[in-house]
């Protein structure tokens, strides 16, 4: 699957610079076009010690325009880095659409390493390897373009290039012990790197294989291997974009008749002086719960979801009234502003996610994708479709990590919902609260509801199940909210105490 250029090549010195003249200006040119286009390009430069990728990157950024790239270089991961989802560092520096970014360490580096120096073995890295086919699939379908070079070098082409490097006293500095160390294990590297190559090279986001010997000859290959992806990439786009206009998408109607909302109890309800006595309890709970898991530095995400009025805000305030406001963060999602629409819908969410013993709540989340975009047409059929596979991706991640994850839905009925909208416009601090937009969606009632049953039908997985929550009666929502999280979080601490037991004995 993967390309290799022509091996054993180079390139003189006059022939060099008549090329790079007529290559630089047509990469100026793509890079003009790019701008107004609908997807970012993302370059990994990768490859053995050596083998010319500082040297091809500074090129690369010679020759375009600085003003719309960025160069991004990843080292060993820091503890703040630690602490999130293996991939987070990387969705925080994404570019936007219309810009490049160049990658030298990328999600490649670490897994690769790891096996190198034998700290994970084949399944963990074949797992790994699966992980960036998803999030390279997922970059991809949303319109990005990956292109990925690896710089190789023969192992006594390695080692002469090193010795060169460190004979002059200007790059000495270049060749570091983990540069010796790893000519040491050259052959361990390349056969693990052959692994790496042929388990990632797809059609979606395909491998350059480059001889790194004669760096003239290198950078003008991986030059026009950008430019090459980047034109093909414009006028596959602009296709693809003039057949989605001209064809009628029609959905595909993937939620069985019967509605999950309608089984719920929407009479369930709790009397004042209970819910007192509940509230302060759960309360109570809670604080002593996340104050253990911050000392055991067990992050949580809440999740909140429902309908307009249905009690999102309640439930919210009556959680972190019980949380120190040190520890927790609420972020409250809207529409996504011009910085978050030139990325992919779930990069705003990455960057959110809570640093290790730290809590966040989402009021509404990266469920928009399958909800009101679906309904009011933000989207695409064939994106909202993909994004059910995208979410349960994203949040196994986050499960993986650690982190305890509690996706919230309050179901009220639409008597109920009319009843609290008649209430907020009499009250002047509610005032604010009820819009001509809530009564508009009101009028998309079954389509949104359509839309809420396919998306806990297809979401709602083992790992990340979610909780319907019968919210006619505000106290009795609110209690289940607090009493579904400290249930989860004391099956967290439980789950460590066995396993640290265990590790003990």
């Amino acid at each position: 699957m993967f390309e290799i250029a022509e091996l054993g090549h180079s390139v003189k010195k006059s022939e060099y610079q008549e090329k790079v003249s007529l290559l630089r200006t047509q990469l100026l040119l793509a890079q003009q076009q790019l701008k107004s286009c609908d997807f970012p390009v993302i370059i990994l430069i990768s490859g053995v010690d050596g083998g010319g990728k500082g040297e091809v990157i500074n090129l690369l950024n010679e020759w375009m325009d600085p003003r719309y790239m960025r160069t991004v270089a990843f080292d060993e991961p820091s503890d703040e880095e630690r602490e999130r989802p293996d991939f987070w560092r990387f969705w925080r520096t994404l570019p936007p659409k219309g810009s490049i970014g160049i990658y030298v360490g990328s999600w490649y580096s670490e897994p690769l390493a790891q096996r190198v120096y034998q700290e994970t073995g084949d399944n963990q890295l074949q797992v790994q390897l699966m992980h960036i086919r998803q999030l390279e699939q997922l970059l991809t379908d949303d319109g990005a373009l990956i292109i990925k070079c690896w710089l190789h070098l023969k192992k006594e082409e390695q080692k002469k290039r090193l010795k060169s490097l460190q004979k002059n006293p200007e790059t000495q500095w270049r060749v570091t012990d983990k540069d010796r160390k790893h000519l040491e294990l050259y052959d361990e590297f390349v056969s693990v790197a052959e692994k790496v190559l042929t388990e990632t090279s797809t059609a979606f986001a395909p491998w350059l294989i480059v001889e790194g010997s004669d760096i003239r000859y290198s950078s003008l290959t991986v030059g026009q291997h950008i430019l090459n992806r980047i034109d093909q990439h414009i006028a596959q786009r602009e296709a693809l974009n003039q057949l989605h206009k001209e064809s009628n998408w029609q959905t595909i109607n993937h939620v069985s008749q019967q509605s999950l909302l309608d089984a719920l109890d929407l009479s369930l309800q709790l009397e004042k002086k209970d819910y007192k006595r509940e509230l302060e309890k759960y309360q109570g709970r809670i604080n002593k719960l996340v104050r253990q898991a911050c000392q055991l530095k067990r992050s949580s995400i809440l999740v909140f979801e429902g309908w307009d009025a249905g009690g999102k805000g309640g439930a919210i305030r009556r959680l972190t009234h019980a949380i120190d406001a040190r520890h927790y963060q609420v972020i409250s999602v809207g529409a996504p502003t011009d910085e978050e629409r030139a990325h992919h819908y779930l990069w705003r969410f990455w960057r959110h996610i809570p640093r290790a013993g730290k809590v966040t709540i989402y009021d509404r989340s990266w469920y928009g994708r399958v909800l009101v975009e679906r309904v009011e047409g933000f989207a695409s059929h064939q994106e909202w479709q993909r994004a059910y596979s995208e979410i349960v991706n994203f949040e196994e991640a986050l499960v993986d990590h650690g982190i305890v994850l509690l996706k919230f839905w309050l179901h009220i009925d639409k008597d109920e919902q009319l009843r609290r909208f008649k209430e907020r416009e009499q009250i002047s601090y509610k005032q604010h609260k009820i819009t001509e937009e809530d009564y508009r969606n009101r009028e998309k009632w079954d389509d949104y509801k359509k839309a809420v049953n396919e998306m806990i039908a297809r979401t709602s997985t083992s790992r990340a199940p979610w909780i319907l929550v019968e919210g006619n009666d505000k106290y009795y929502a609110r209690i289940k909210v607090l009493k579904a999280y400290c249930e989860r979080m004391e099956k967290m601490l439980d789950e460590y105490e066995k396993e640290h037991d265990k590790e003990k004995g």
